[in-house]
């Protein structure tokens, strides 16, 4: 599957070899609370509702196929994948320092 988003014209979308550079409309039904805060975060980014939405439901939907991704292995390198599943490295200095910090939400 291939998804052309960075660079690339906003109106052309290309999934699985198809190219497509007509427009169409998604009617949404949301709560008015959830509308606002759309509405409020668009405005943070000096965007659009539609804009801020089309993005954001664009990048979430790359997110979501991309975690879906396949991949192959010969039976040696399966076996070295599960043996480093299986055996993770100790934690180092800085994975031990990060983890005694305190999360920037919880400060």
């Amino acid at each position: 599957m291939k998804a052309r988003t960075q660079g690339a014209d906003p109106d052309l979308v290309s999934v699985a070899g198809r190219v497509s550079e007509t427009k169409g409309s998604i009617n949404l039904r949301i709560e008015a609370n959830t509308r606002q805060l759309i509405d409020d975060a668009a405005a943070v980014l000096g965007k659009t509702r539609t804009e801020f939405m089309v993005e954001s439901a664009r990048r979430e939907a790359v997110d979501v196929l991309l975690d879906q991704r396949l991949f192959v292995l010969d039976p040696d390198r399966h076996e070295a994948f599960m043996h480093a599943l299986d055996n993770p490295p100790a934690p180092g200095p800085k994975l031990r320092s990060l983890l005694r910090r305190v999360p920037a939400w919880q400060k």
